[in-house]
């Protein structure tokens, strides 16, 4: 069953009439087809509507889309030979991320990415995506793997932040994000970063540190959610909106601040309404990104992703 946001309502009646006539009617019946046109012919005057010049919140909004597909849909869509490796092996294996050794355009990768889940259980099994401390230490040691092996990382983006409860915080969070920061850059094979859903604070930057970071269309990445900014400049979570235009956390945004190099075009309305139209525009954008970073020399490499770190920021003088 499909979840429709706020903004997105107007859609549901006519979409859940369209999928009920084609499902319990006879088409070729006079009566419904006419219908059935009627609806097809108005759909997408209302999309256009409802998506044609969508807003930064709506766009954070879209960026948590349930039905949004998560790093293990894109890896298996994108990737053959996956091969998932589990633990820290120090603590535990922290479900909140994935990764692994795989193959894409007939290149041997190392993966790394925040696992959502696609369900009630599902989320309260992948903590919402937000990692422990051991989740960061996997990374770290996939990332070593990679870097031992002169084989590319990617890393895909999904998590509202990293987890913040006391048992986190007493094994070392700040600590470990920051090594796993340091650890990114001190590698020499190309990294390339994809946002494909919510980039929070350093729970995202964590393993984001990369040669190319490529976002989706409706994906966010920034250093707090609207909300949490909300409560903290207006003591009101209920005005997201207005902070989230104050954080420019999307990828169009973005873009013009140079924090990203590339977005991933997504099918009108979001990457949810179509999987298949999102993994082929991913797949497409991540081969070109690859090939021109396999040329790049390891050392010239490393010294460029410190550069175009050491770059990034944006002020006014008044």
């Amino acid at each position: 069953m499909r979840h429709y946001l706020d903004f997105e309502k107007q859609l549901e009646p006519i979409e859940k009439r369209i999928e009920e006539i084609r499902k319990f009617h006879d088409v070729s019946d006079p009566h419904y087809a006419k219908e059935l046109v009627s609806l097809e012919k108005k759909l997408p005057k209302i999309e256009r509507d409802v998506y044609g010049n969508m807003t930064n919140w709506q766009r954070s909004q879209l960026s948590r889309h349930l039905s949004r597909p998560h790093t293990l849909d894109y890896i298996h869509h994108l990737c053959t030979d996956f091969v998932e490796l589990h633990g820290d092996r120090k603590f535990m294996d922290d479900p909140a991320i994935v990764g692994g050794l795989a193959r894409f355009d007939n290149v041997n990768v190392v993966i790394v990415g925040h696992q959502k889940g696609k369900d009630v259980r599902g989320m309260a099994d992948r903590n919402f995506g937000m990692a422990n401390p051991e989740g960061y230490r996997k990374a770290m040691r996939l990332m070593e793997l990679a870097d031992r092996w002169k084989k590319p990382l990617v890393t895909f983006i999904d998590t509202p932040g990293a987890f913040p409860g006391v048992g986190a915080e007493e094994r070392g969070q700040a600590e470990t994000i920051a090594s796993s920061i340091y650890s990114m850059f001190t590698l020499q094979v190309p990294i390339i970063v994809i946002i494909i859903g919510e980039g929070g604070s350093g729970g995202a930057l964590a393993i984001a540190v990369g040669d190319r970071i490529l976002m989706l269309e409706n994906a966010t990445y920034s250093v707090i959610s609207p909300e949490g900014c909300a409560a903290i400049l207006w003591k009101d979570g209920s005005k997201g909106s207005l902070a989230a235009d104050a954080l420019k956390p999307t990828a169009q945004e973005l873009i013009k601040l140079k924090v990203i190099d590339a977005i991933v075009k997504e099918p009108f309305g979001g990457a949810h309404r179509s999987w298949a139209e999102t993994f082929e525009n991913t797949r497409a954008l991540l081969a070109k990104h690859l090939k021109e970073l396999l040329d790049i020399p390891p050392e010239a490499l490393r010294d460029k992703r410190y550069g175009k770190f050491r770059a990034m920021g944006v002020f006014e003088e008044r």
